[in-house]
């Protein structure tokens, strides 16, 4: 999934970006309301984790704006303000979940995870194609019985591929849903990491390059 968080205070914003990232989202970190809403233009976000109180925009004007969006992410609210009235303001805004401060970065990550797969298709909490099994929860990747360790880009790669049950995925689509917006778009990040999966998966290939197009496991 690629996740934004919306954070005023850095050191805060690059702890839950670490945690989600071990998570192997992509994430991406915006400190005010008015940087927020201009990486929404540029990127497809699943996830948005939005502290209401931050500068510039306030975190309820970003909440509202996400919601009238064509397709609005999902938003996890964070706040300081542990009162019921407080909890209730800012549901009826549009955040699809709220979470006070202090938190745990475990129930952070699992309110973003669930989100996510609200924000998808529905799908099988296990993929399966082609003699592979892809357990997201565990993080797990088989062959034919054969455990495949994988990093995590190369993770996120093969089940984003598994999700498209057959259907080509374009590496801009990859890059968009695996990396954050720091990677070049021109490095050939995608094309190597493909190549490091189609290795590791080993053989008979798996991976297929469907020319002009992108990549997919038929």
């Amino acid at each position: 999934m690629r996740v934004l968080i919306v954070e005023d205070e850095p050191l805060l914003a690059d702890a839950i970006a670490e945690w989600l990232r071990e998570e192997t989202h992509a994430v991406d970190i915006a400190h005010d309301g008015a940087a927020a809403l201009e990486r929404l233009t540029v990127h497809a976000y699943d996830v948005v984790v939005l502290d209401r109180d931050i500068p510039a925009v306030h975190g309820d004007d970003v909440c509202r704006e996400l919601v009238g969006a064509d397709t609005a992410p999902r938003v996890l609210m964070l706040t300081a303000a542990a009162e019921i009235a407080d909890r209730v303001a800012g549901l009826s805004l549009g955040a699809d979940d709220y979470l006070t401060k202090p938190f745990a970065f475990a129930e952070l990550a699992a309110r973003v995870h669930s989100l996510g797969r609200r924000s998808r298709p529905a799908a099988p909490p296990v993929l399966r194609r082609a003699g592979l099994t892809l357990d997201p929860g565990r993080r797990e990747v088989y062959r034919d019985g054969r455990y495949v360790p994988l990093a995590r880009k190369e993770f996120a790669v093969l089940a984003e591929l598994l999700r498209a049950d057959g259907a080509p995925v374009s590496a801009e689509v990859l890059l968009e849903k695996v990396w954050d917006e720091n990677a070049d778009p021109f490095s050939g990040v995608v094309r190597l990491t493909i190549l490091k999966l189609r290795r590791k998966l080993a053989a008979p290939p798996l991976v297929e390059t469907v020319t002009g197009v992108g990549y997919r496991i038929p």
